[in-house]
């Protein structure tokens, strides 16, 4: 890249949550390989996003570029409706294979907010097939699902990116979230927000959203696998569909294929994205049971109104078979149960320093939460520096770094964020 390219790109393109008039700096990557960026003057980075949480198999992974390049040469893209092709056919029966045995039928989308919306038409629509309208759905604080209209309203309203929205959004019913940690000792009281929620508005509720074990965007946060059985069971009892959005924690970053497995229960709607693809292309599915799917198939509209003009598209849906057939091998567990040991073993004694307020660590994530919101530009030019990407916000620095990820190069990121926190222009004063 040119000089000049920056300085178009700082001009003319939006990056995401940045301003346009104090745009946040840019760094520009020619090439990335396993689980390094390489930058266009030259240096490497360890890349410990996974690229926002999808490559995890690491990047330009020769299994994945044969299966792309194969389904290039044969088609790239055709219609979904009225159409099919083995791809699509393949990672539908992959997908119902490994998902719990009840989420049988699978729509295919093209992000993991459309998964969202997707679900929460399902729900909608289920209700409404059923002769039953109902329009609320109920979520909890500091969750995230998405930048679409329909994901946001069920984002936390008042502690996220979106409290800009309220007034525009549907309005939701919102509880607090759970309090006990993954692994802490449970209390049953951290249900009675929950509770008291159904017996007040169960008839009129048409599903609970939530992030199974792990809250993402919305703070990192880690709750009690407790919580997520007894959810299941108070939307049982009073005849609420349960939506699990896995599209963060699916795939085995938690080191469960799916989160929902560490309380051993099955939602009756399931959305999967990120990881799906290995990072490679956006693609999406939300799962549901034969159930919701005939319910919603014999109501008053006779099918499920939705259709992405991407829906299925071939070259992803290759990337997506070649992605799960690497997991389908089988490493994975000892890669993610690796990655979690030496996070704990180096992270833990930063819970000690002045300026961190927590430590957590669950599969493949390791969170600092910090006492101060950090100085995003500052602190992104010191690893850029240090030889290493880590993309933090809010008052969390963390890592999700791709499975293949080596001892040494995680050693450096967690070095890199041990040494972030000794320098005090890193995080906002005041």
């Amino acid at each position: 890249m040119q000089p000049t390219d920056l300085d178009f790109d700082r001009r003319h393109i939006w990056h995401p949550y940045t301003s346009m008039t104090r745009p946040l700096p840019c760094y520009p990557v020619i090439s990335a390989s396993g689980c390094e960026l390489e930058l266009a003057e030259g240096c490497r980075l360890v890349d410990g996003m996974s690229s926002w949480w999808a490559a995890i198999h690491g990047y330009n992974h020769p299994h994945i570029n044969q299966a792309v390049a194969e389904q290039l040469a044969q088609m790239s893209h055709v219609m979904f409706g009225g159409i099919t092709h083995p791809q699509a056919v393949s990672l539908c029966r992959r997908l119902v294979a490994m998902t719990p045995l009840p989420l049988e039928c699978v729509f295919l989308a093209d992000s993991g907010s459309v998964a969202v919306e997707v679900a929460i038409k399902m729900a909608l629509q289920y209700w409404q097939a059923r002769g039953e309208p109902r329009r609320q759905l109920l979520s909890l604080r500091h969750g995230y699902h998405g930048d679409t209209f329909g994901a946001m309203s069920v984002c936390d309203p008042d502690n996220s990116m979106h409290s800009l929205y309220q007034g525009y959004l549907p309005a939701h019913r919102f509880i607090d979230s759970p309090q006990c940690a993954f692994d802490g000792d449970w209390d049953e009281r951290d249900v009675d927000a929950l509770e008291k929620a159904i017996l007040a508005d169960g008839d009129t509720l048409a599903a609970v959203i939530l992030e199974p074990i792990v809250q993402g965007a919305g703070g990192m946060r880690f709750y009690h696998r407790r919580y997520l059985q007894r959810v299941r069971e108070l939307c049982d009892q009073a005849g609420l569909l349960l939506i699990a959005d896995e599209i963060a924690t699916g795939f085995g970053r938690t080191g469960k294929l799916f989160a929902c497995e560490h309380a051993d229960i099955t939602p009756d709607i399931m959305c999967l994205g990120k990881a799906l693809t290995g990072g490679y292309m956006t693609l999406s599915a939300t799962m549901t049971t034969r159930p919701v799917a005939d319910t919603i198939s014999n109501g008053e509209a006779g099918c499920f109104m939705h259709g992405p003009t991407f829906m299925g598209n071939p070259l992803a849906c290759a990337a997506a078979n070649a992605s799960l057939s690497l997991l389908e091998q089988g490493n994975w567990p000892g890669q993610v149960a690796a990655i979690e040991r030496q996070l704990r073993q180096g992270l833990q004694h930063l819970r000690l320093h002045p300026r961190v307020s927590d430590v957590r660590v669950l599969g493949a994530i390791g969170v600092i939460e910090t006492r101060q919101a950090v100085n995003m530009a500052a602190l992104q030019r010191f690893f850029v520096a240090q030889g290493v990407w880590i993309r933090p916000f809010g008052r969390l620095i963390y890592l999700m770094p791709p499975y293949i990820i080596q001892a040494d190069q995680l050693s450096k990121l967690i070095n890199a964020m041990s040494d972030a926190l000794d320098h005090p222009h890193h995080f906002m004063q005041g």
